[in-house]
């Protein structure tokens, strides 16, 4: 079967990753990248392939069941790669039936069609659903979340991606629909939306902004390069067991302020300013509610089983992410100025 796949959130900051490494590796496969463009959702990000022949666009939210429904039937979708969500933890917090929504709601709006869709041929299909570490909770200082870790999700939005892999499990068990679930750690790299960490402090170091971390910057996290997740995800789509879950991390341990001096460090040297000059933008803030000491992945069995593993060191993809971002400024200033969303109706509007 020629192969028909939707990606929902594919002008986001993965997705768009994804969408490039599928288009481009498999000029015989039609991709869809389904996205509502709400505001992480950016078409710049995917300027270099939109013209390819075998890439499409659909503006379409996955709360609208009937226009999910009209992109199954006009692109005759034989496989869903699942990204779109709404994924900031403080966002979460100020307004978390936002997340519920997009993140629940959406995804068992999503299942129901592709159920529906591939009714007759069930065994035939995939349907992919990429989800986060966070659904596991905090760990202690050795311990290592796996496949088999408890979920104990502590904020609306892990709590909403935690609902939203449970669904895609048990439409699994009870409609038999083929699945896989990927858990991964946070990722960084190019067209990251400058309110996550890394990008926001890129952002404000070149601005001489200050540089604010929670609590006493103890929070440690598992870091990805975001190309090294969208080549786990080509992994897992072809190769992953039918109802497995796999974790995919970086083996890449990072406490906050360590990772912020090594960010100040490598910009200071790249900008040509003195040494420890952006380090003295650093301000220490009030830490957020509900705020998950670590996350640290063990993605043994993606590597034992389907050979993945990282291909740079986290020094060498935050160099790789910096010059991206020092090489892409007017990509920066689009994002930051929300010029960015008017991509859509220049570029799509009168097609």
């Amino acid at each position: 079967m020629k192969k028909s796949i939707v990606i929902t959130g594919g002008a986001g900051f993965i997705g768009s990753h994804v969408v490039r490494l599928f288009t481009t590796k498999y000029p015989d496969y039609t991709i869809i990248n389904v996205d509502a463009l709400t505001y992480a959702g950016n078409l710049e990000n995917l300027i270099d392939i939109e013209k390819s022949p075998n890439y499409f666009f659909e503006k379409v939210n996955i709360l609208d069941p009937g226009a999910l429904k009209t992109v199954f039937e006009k692109y005759s979708v034989t496989d869903v790669i699942h990204l779109a969500a709404e994924s900031h933890v403080d966002r979460s917090i100020l307004s978390p039936m936002d997340f519920i929504y997009t993140n629940v709601v959406g995804t068992a709006n999503l299942l129901n069609v592709a159920k529906e869709f591939w009714k007759e041929t069930l065994a035939e299909h995939r349907f992919y659903h990429v989800s986060t570490d966070e659904v596991y909770g905090t760990l202690g200082d050795t311990d290592l979340f796996t496949e088999t870790t408890p979920y104990s999700p502590n904020s609306p939005y892990s709590a909403s991606k935690a609902a939203s892999d449970h669904f895609v499990r048990a439409y699994g068990e009870t409609y038999h629909l083929p699945f896989v679930i990927t858990n991964c750690s946070n990722n960084y790299g190019p067209n990251h939306f400058p309110e996550k960490l890394i990008p926001l402090f890129i952002n404000n170091i070149i601005n001489n902004k200050p540089l604010p971390v929670y609590g006493k910057g103890n929070n440690t996290r598992d870091w990805l390069f975001v190309i090294d997740h969208a080549r786990a995800i080509d992994t897992v789509f072809h190769h992953g067991a039918d109802k497995e879950t796999y974790n995919v991390g970086g083996f890449n341990e990072w406490k906050n302020l360590d990772l912020v001096k090594l960010l100040c460090k490598l910009m200071d040297e790249k900008l040509g300013r003195t040494p420890g000059t952006s380090e003295g933008l650093i301000a220490y803030v009030k830490d957020r509610p509900g705020h998950d000491l670590r996350y640290a992945i063990d993605a043994t069995k993606i590597n034992r089983e389907l050979g993945w593993k990282p291909s740079v060191t986290f020094e060498e993809g935050l160099s790789l992410t910096i010059d991206w971002y020092l090489q892409n400024q007017q990509w920066l200033q689009h994002v930051t100025s929300g010029n960015y969303q008017h991509y859509y109706e220049t570029q799509y509007t009168n097609r």
